[in-house]
């Protein structure tokens, strides 16, 4: 897959945004949340055996080296995929969250857990 595909990948993904990631998104765009610049839907692109191999996290902040991800009920059946995909996010020297969408029922909580990891 070239890059120009996996950018336009990321932006059809930010088109059909779930409820929960819009509801994280109100409070983290526009540098509303602790100043910071965060992205939605961004590709995470690296090398692996000559290959470009990707992740498109659900929210990322270069500043904080940050990726946060939402998990909703798929997540509870991909446990293990969703560790190997940490495991090679934080070799890339960058941060991982992962938040329940029930969460999301309690935002000052997310919130307080998201400025605990920054």
């Amino acid at each position: 897959m070239k890059k120009s595909d996996i950018t336009i990948l990321a932006r059809q993904l930010r088109r059909n945004s779930t409820p929960s990631e819009m509801k994280l998104w109100e409070v983290l765009r526009n540098k509303k949340f602790e100043g910071l610049k965060f992205y939605r839907q961004r590709p995470i692109i690296y090398g692996y055996q000559g290959k470009y191999l990707f992740f498109i996290a659900d929210f990322y902040c270069a500043e904080k080296s940050l990726v946060i991800e939402l998990d909703g009920e798929i997540h509870n059946f991909t446990r293990e995929y969703d560790q190997q995909r940490d495991l090679i996010i934080q070799s890339h020297g960058l941060k991982v969250l992962r938040i329940r969408n029930d969460e999301l029922k309690n935002i000052e909580h997310v919130l307080q857990k998201i400025k605990k990891i920054i």
